[in-house]
């Protein structure tokens, strides 16, 4: 199925650049439940949350992709999640 080419195109998670059904169900299950869910969430506050859930951190690779899609959805571009890579890793870098 093809991704939404804008945010407004977004209608379910998986319509959002980079958000494919694992990361969609993951989503949902910290109570993320639309793209405009994804526009308004703190994308570190989220992927910490996962940890609960699954005893243990998430690859890093899932918070870059959470901040793609929340660029995404607050009217950026499409973008790679690898995209945001560098700018984790200053997130990270400030909050230890």
């Amino acid at each position: 199925m093809p991704k939404a080419e804008t945010a407004a195109q977004a209608r379910v998670l998986t319509d959002i650049p980079n958000i494919g059904a694992s990361i969609a169900q993951d989503l949902r299950g910290l109570g993320v439940q639309t793209p405009a869910d994804v526009a308004a969430m703190d994308p570190l506050q989220v992927y910490e949350a996962l940890r609960g859930p699954m005893g243990q951190r998430h690859d890093p690779c899932v918070l870059d992709t959470f901040m793609a899609a929340k660029k995404f959805m607050q009217g950026g571009p499409r973008q790679p999640w690898w995209d945001f890579t560098a700018e984790r890793k200053a997130l990270l870098k400030n909050k230890t």
